[in-house]
């Protein structure tokens, strides 16, 4: 066996590893950002007055509504990550609450991302926004109520 294909036989068996570990890696993701985001949510229903006037002083339009429609959002988007079911869809309306948080509540992370992007990867958003392009991207992985879903419907 040549040095080439020993190589090209130890890729394949670590990507092997690798696919099979991505499914726990995204249940584990899933379990933990879902519950961050429900936590979230309830926090601006608990807290609507103060929400609201902080939506309003970043010119958001209608802030009551708006923060009421967010933690909908979060805490739907939430419990979807967690039974990993319509992940990927709910993850679109999570993406653009996140860009829009950056470019309002965030704008000087956001203006930042070239001159400091220390202070654009550690502001709030970051994360919550890299996790949802994350799940967007990959799906939520063969440990969900959407791969059990779509495995058992015929095709």
């Amino acid at each position: 066996m040549s040095a080439q294909s020993c190589s090209t036989e130890c890729n394949r068996g670590l990507g092997k590893v690798g696919h099979f570990l991505g499914h726990f890696l995204l249940f584990a993701i899933r379990l933990y950002w879902g519950s961050l985001f429900i936590k979230a949510g309830i926090m601006k229903f608990s807290q609507l007055g103060n929400m609201a006037e902080m939506f309003s002083n970043v010119s958001i339009p209608f802030p009551y509504v708006a923060v009421i429609i967010v933690a909908i959002f979060e805490i739907v988007g939430g419990v979807s990550w967690i039974l990993g079911l319509f992940s990927r869809l709910f993850s679109i309306p999570l993406i653009i609450l996140l860009v829009v948080a950056y470019f309002t509540a965030h704008i000087d992370a956001l203006t930042s991302i070239f001159t400091n992007p220390s202070l654009f990867t550690s502001d709030v958003p970051f994360l919550f926004l890299y996790t949802a392009l994350v799940i967007f991207c990959f799906g939520p992985g063969k440990i969900s109520l959407d791969y059990l879903i779509c495995r058992k419907s015929p095709k």
